[in-house]
């Protein structure tokens, strides 16, 4: 299992559109995902949990993957949430 902090970069936060497409991203690996911020964890794969979040520009959150391409999962949400991809 692998598990990084990642400062939030998009300019709007993770609102419904950048959720959305965070989504579609963390589906397309077999990993297990998850996404923490302020003591909730919720299934990175979920909308409605990752809606509950409401995570702003800047917020620290962690990302957590568990499986066979953990690393390439990580990397990829990192890229998205830093504004990168």
């Amino acid at each position: 299992m692998l598990k990084k902090t990642i400062t939030i970069g998009l300019s709007s936060g993770l609102e419904a559109r950048p959720v959305a497409m965070l989504v579609q991203i963390a589906s397309q690996f077999d990993s297990q995902i998850y996404v923490e911020n302020n003591n909730a964890r919720v299934n990175a794969k979920s909308i409605m949990g990752m809606m509950t979040l409401g995570m702003g520009a800047g917020e620290d959150i962690t990302v957590s993957a568990d499986g066979g391409d953990e690393q390439e999962a990580l990397d990829n949400i990192e890229k998205y949430l830093k504004g990168e991809k």
